[in-house]
């Protein structure tokens, strides 16, 4: 991280859930912190502080408290609706002033924070649920009060716990509907394929297996070869095939539009969520 010295930095949460906890993970993993005693945390239940207390992080139910704390990065990753509550506790120490503020609460805007935390400097970022096993698909998009650093910072936090992209705040929509909802896509697609095989006789435990791993595996060549996945799939489709015939029955059923749709049927939602209004997103954006 250019200008920013990793071991020195205190990072703090407002809330520790799941995805608060992997990305605590990924930072320590990363060696982004000196150690797990770096890093604060806050949550008004219970459970999720003793887990974090168990990996050597302090914890407490004092949103104040974790601010005092945490004059480099505070993390934001509490329900959307409290978020504007948890501004007032950020606002309310001063100690946190220098600090990048980021928030991963899902439709909460850029203005919304700027207005709640006002010469802060504050970063949107839409991960997914792959960040609980270090492979989320994250898109973030920065303030208008944000440095080069502080780019570098965003891109070391969830870099750490996967893939971390930069977008116009607006395209933040897509991310939420492609990769932010992409997981539970994936997860039917695979629950189907291991449907088909136990259809076809194969115990419900292999067929699972097998259908987790054959998406894993295509996945992991689309990523690594860098071709299109066309051309990925004309590779294993041989002329009169199985494959091919298997192909055929999937674009019957419509599986790539059914695909498209749902994209943009979780891209609309998000825009609703957000409060961009009806005429706009049809005039705007086409959905």
């Amino acid at each position: 991280m250019s200008g920013v010295d990793k071991k020195l930095l205190s990072v703090g949460f407002l809330g520790s859930g799941m995805m608060a906890s992997a990305i605590m993970d990924g930072i320590i993993s990363n060696k982004l912190v000196s150690g797990p005693e770096s890093i604060s945390c806050s949550d008004v239940f219970d459970a999720p502080l003793q887990v974090a207390r168990n990996k050597g992080i302090y914890a407490t139910d004092s949103n104040r408290v974790v601010c005092e704390r945490s004059q480099d990065v505070i993390i934001i990753a509490v329900k959307p609706d409290i978020v504007v509550n948890v501004c007032r506790d950020i606002t309310a120490v001063d100690a946190s002033r220098s600090a990048l503020i980021i928030s991963v609460a899902a439709g909460v805007t850029i203005e919304t924070l700027e207005q709640n935390l006002p010469g802060r400097r504050v970063v949107r970022v839409m991960p997914n649920q792959a960040c609980t096993v270090g492979q989320s698909a994250s898109g973030f998009s920065l303030g208008s009060l944000c440095t080069d650093d502080d780019r570098a910072v965003v891109q070391s936090i969830f870099g750490s716990c996967g893939l971390a992209r930069e977008f116009k705040e607006f395209l933040l929509n897509a991310v939420t509907g492609l990769s932010g909802s992409g997981p539970a896509y994936v997860f039917e697609f695979i629950e189907a394929l291991a449907d088909g095989g136990v259809r076809v006789g194969l115990p419900r435990a292999d067929a699972l297996q097998l259908a987790a791993q054959t998406v894993k595996g295509a996945a992991e060549m689309v990523l690594t070869t860098g071709l299109h996945p066309a051309e990925l799939k004309d590779r294993v489709c041989s002329p009169g095939g199985t494959t091919i015939a298997g192909v055929d029955e999937l674009e019957k059923g419509g599986m790539r539009a059914a695909t498209i749709q749902a994209v943009k049927a979780a891209t609309r939602r998000s825009m609703q969520l957000g409060g961009i209004s009806e005429s706009d997103i049809i005039s705007k954006c086409n959905l």
